[in-house]
């Protein structure tokens, strides 16, 4: 990786990729949903649509029309911590995306009439992800894990929220939080820095975005002291056929040595159709179509997840079983050919997930916006390869047996006996 601090503190981090004839760059920026007061709930992501409509230089139309003209592919999205706009193009084409993506952030007109429109999108959307069983489930589930943090509001904000945010509101949060210093641009693909930095500072210097000489990037985000996940227990009604569930304990922060340990914790616990829960929930026993694992990571927080549809008959069992199997890893620990698979599972789901240029990027922005390091790949499979069974068993030991916290989503009022 290459990296140039521009003006006004904005990175440009490139990774040449000379084998591929295609290109991809994104624009991160240091805001998500967790940066938002209440009253601003689902601001970063309205702003992440509202970029789209337009600037002084080109209208909604015409942004959609020059990268489809050269079949790019562009896209955005919001996180609770970030938020990024990509595109992905032929290497020859890089110039135009740098230029279309750098007018889209820094030159957004945002009008009333924009604004509106978009309102109604986002408000429909809320509206198709509260028909969704896994959505309503991982909102739930934040909501009561992180319920003393920001963390736990939906990354979409709520009807009300949506339907009171003002313009005023968005232009605001779009000019202080919007900043050079506060952003990532990262490509990857076949390219030379030095002319990835000039088309980037050509791009951005639109409206005085790279006027300010003497400011720095902003610091990696970071906590001042570790957020727990909260235990409860909620039960959502919905008139789903299938009953949605997630059961979940504290994890780690993003930035914990540990992490690789927890990855192959989680392998070998509901990563795949060989992990323990795969084998005992649905292949054993037919309590379930779905059930895997996850670990979310955040500056100051992180939670381990294991998330279950079934049906409502079946879910009073699959509860059972899932927390007998918890309990075993935490108590009796992993054996050598789980450690080993789940090592596997780990090492070659990185590689693989590197053969495009889209998730070098990717990695890159990441690792300057959220970890300011970047192992290579092999100092990342040798740290893999490292995790020991002592390492395991004793994260499993800690995580394992804390407070848990369930969410459930289905067709009855509270859980059935």
């Amino acid at each position: 990786m290459q990296r140039t601090v521009l003006p006004g503190g904005l990175r440009v981090v490139t990774e040449a990729m000379p084998g591929v004839r295609s290109a991809s760059i994104g624009v991160w920026v240091g805001v998500g949903s967790r940066d938002e007061s209440p009253t601003l709930s689902g601001a970063s992501h309205f702003l992440e649509h509202l970029l789209f409509k337009g600037t002084p230089e080109r209208s909604a139309l015409q942004i959609s029309c020059e990268l489809d003209e050269v079949g790019g592919e562009f896209n955005a999205f919001t996180a609770k911590e970030y938020t990024c706009f990509h595109a992905r193009v032929l290497d020859e084409d890089l110039p135009l995306a740098v230029d279309v993506l750098g007018d889209m952030v820094t030159s957004s007109v945002i009008t009333d009439a924009d604004l509106e429109a978009e309102r109604a999108v986002i408000l429909d959307e809320i509206a198709m992800h509260d028909d969704d069983p896994d959505d309503v489930v991982g909102n739930v589930f934040a909501a009561t894990a992180w319920a003393s943090s920001t963390l736990g509001a939906p990354i979409a904000g709520t009807a009300e929220s949506i339907e009171a945010l003002t313009r005023a509101q968005v232009l605001d949060y779009y000019t202080s939080r919007y900043t050079a210093a506060n952003m990532v641009v990262a490509v990857a693909g076949n390219l030379e820095h030095a002319s990835v930095v000039r088309l980037v500072e050509k791009a951005f210097s639109r409206s005085g975005f790279l006027a300010d000489l003497d400011q720095r990037p902003a610091p990696v985000r970071a906590g001042s002291r570790a957020r727990r996940t909260e235990a409860g227990e909620v039960v959502v009604t919905r008139p789903f056929e299938q009953v949605n569930l997630v059961l979940g304990v504290n994890g780690l922060v993003r930035t914990d040595e540990r992490r690789y340990a927890l990855g192959v914790l989680d392998a070998a616990l509901g990563g795949g159709t060989s992990s323990r829960l795969f084998q005992e929930v649905r292949e054993t026993r037919g309590l379930a179509y779905s059930v895997y694992s996850y670990a979310s990571h955040y500056a100051n927080a992180g939670a381990v997840g294991i998330a279950v549809g079934c049906l409502p008959s079946k879910v009073r069992e699959v509860l059972d079983v899932v927390r007998a199997e918890l309990d075993k890893v935490a108590h009796q620990g992993l054996t050598a050919d789980e450690l080993r698979r789940g090592q596997g599972q780990l090492r070659g789901g990185l590689v693989l997930s590197l053969e495009d240029s889209g998730s070098r990027m990717s990695r890159i922005a990441k690792a300057e916006l959220l970890y300011d390091d970047l192992p290579s790949i092999d100092e990342v499979l040798g740290r893999v390869t490292a995790v020991t069974l002592e390492d395991v068993d004793a994260l499993a030991r800690e995580l394992l047996t804390g407070p848990q916290t369930l969410a459930v989503v289905g067709p009855f009022e509270s859980l059935p006996t």
